[in-house]
C-alpha cells in the first residue's frame, strides 16, 4: 500500500514531535508522585517551620505529598549539595534561604556551585531579623545602643549560631556601616538561655523564632533588619530608620537541580504565587514575621545574584573565614 507524499510528511512530522509531546504530557501531569523538599537545617528552626507550611499547602493543592526532609550539616551545604546532584525532574527540591548566598563566598571549596547548579523556582517570602537584646542592657533604643557600642568597642558580645551564619552577617553589616565593634561569640548549642541571663548581649534572630520572646517581654528588640517595619511588630523600628541604607533580608524560596523541565518550574512558580496570596496561609506567614513575596523564576534568579554580590562585599570587608 502506498501513501501519498503529503501524508508521509505528516506522519514523519508527527513522529518527530512525539518526544516533545511526551515531555509536555509528563510535565502537565506533575506531580504524579511524592515530592521531597530538602531543608538543610534542623526541625523546629525558621526554614523548617516555613517549609512545613508550604508543603502542607502544596500537598492539598496537587493531591500529592510534598514531604519535608531535614538534611543538616556543614552550614546548610550538605542538604544543598544533595539537591544540586539530584535528578532534575522536579521531585527533589531545595528550601533555599539567605544562608545559601552567604555560603557562596564563605566556603571556598564547595562541591557544587549554588548559582550554576541550582535553578531558582520561586520565592516564598522575606524574613526580617530582630536585633534582640537582654532586658538588663543599659541602652533602650537603637541610637543609645550604637552610642554605647562606640564608647565601648569590643565590649558588646554578639551571639550567633556560628561563623558565617546569617545572624553573624547581619551584625557584620551593622558594624561596617556604623564603625562599631562587637565581640563575636559563636555557639554550637542553643544560645537563648545565655542571652536571657545576660551572658551575651545581643543576637540577630530570625523573626519567626523571636516573636514569642519579644511579645512576652523576656527579651527586648531594638529594631528589625528590613527597610520597613515588620507587619508582626509594627511598633518596632527598622534599623534603617537610624542607619540609613541598612538592610539584611532573610528569605525563603524553592530551587531545583539545574535544567529542570520548564513546565514543572512554571507549575511550581504558579503554585507559590497562589500560595502566598491565599488568605489563610498569608495570615500564618504574617504571624511568623514572614512577608509573602512573588517573583518569576527570572526575577528570583537575579535576586539571588544580587544578594550573593552584596554579602560577598560584607564578608570580604570583615575578613570572615571559616576555621
Amino acid at each position: 500500500m502506498k501513501f501519498p507524499r503529503r501524508q508521509i510528511l505528516r506522519l514523519l512530522a508527527g513522529a518527530a514531535a512525539l518526544p516533545a509531546l511526551s515531555r509536555r504530557a509528563s510535565a502537565a501531569g506533575y506531580p504524579s508522585r511524592p515530592v521531597r523538599l530538602i531543608v538543610p537545617y534542623p526541625a523546629g528552626g525558621a526554614p523548617d517551620i516555613v517549609a512545613r507550611l508550604i508543603c502542607k499547602w502544596l500537598s492539598e493543592r496537587f493531591g500529592e505529598q510534598f514531604i519535608v526532609d531535614n538534611r543538616t550539616g556543614a552550614g546548610g551545604n550538605l542538604g544543598t549539595e544533595m539537591v544540586a546532584k539530584a535528578a532534575p525532574d522536579g521531585y527533589t527540591l531545595l528550601h533555599a534561604v539567605s544562608t545559601n548566598v552567604v555560603n557562596v563566598t564563605l566556603y571556598e571549596h564547595l562541591n557544587y556551585n549554588f548559582i550554576r547548579d541550582l535553578a531558582p523556582v520561586g520565592i516564598i517570602g522575606a524574613v526580617p531579623f530582630a536585633l534582640l537584646i537582654y532586658p538588663g542592657f543599659p541602652a533602650k533604643t537603637l541610637g543609645e545602643f550604637i552610642a554605647y557600642a562606640k564608647a565601648n568597642p569590643g565590649k558588646v558580645n554578639m551571639a550567633t549560631q556560628g561563623i558565617g551564619t546569617t545572624p553573624h552577617i547581619c551584625g557584620e553589616l551593622l558594624q561596617m556601616m556604623t564603625g562599631i565593634r562587637f565581640l563575636h561569640v559563636p555557639y554550637r548549642v542553643n544560645l537563648i538561655p545565655d542571652l536571657l541571663a545576660g551572658q551575651v548581649h545581643i543576637y540577630f534572630s530570625p523573626l519567626p523564632q523571636a516573636i514569642a520572646f519579644i511579645k512576652d517581654g523576656r527579651l527586648r528588640t531594638l529594631g528589625v533588619t528590613t527597610t520597613a517595619r515588620a507587619h508582626a511588630l509594627p511598633d518596632v523600628p527598622a534599623i534603617a530608620e537610624v542607619v540609613p541604607g541598612y538592610e539584611a533580608l532573610g528569605w525563603h524560596g524553592l530551587c531545583a537541580p539545574k535544567d529542570p523541565p520548564g513546565e514543572v518550574v512554571a507549575t511550581l512558580n504558579g503554585a507559590l504565587a497562589a500560595a502566598v496570596t491565599d488568605p489563610d496561609l498569608k495570615a500564618r506567614l504574617d504571624d511568623l514575621g514572614v512577608t509573602p513575596m512573588r517573583m518569576t523564576p527570572a526575577e528570583f534568579s537575579q535576586f539571588i545574584v544580587d544578594e550573593t554580590e552584596k554579602w560577598a562585599k560584607v564578608i570580604k570587608f570583615a575578613n570572615i573565614r571559616m576555621e
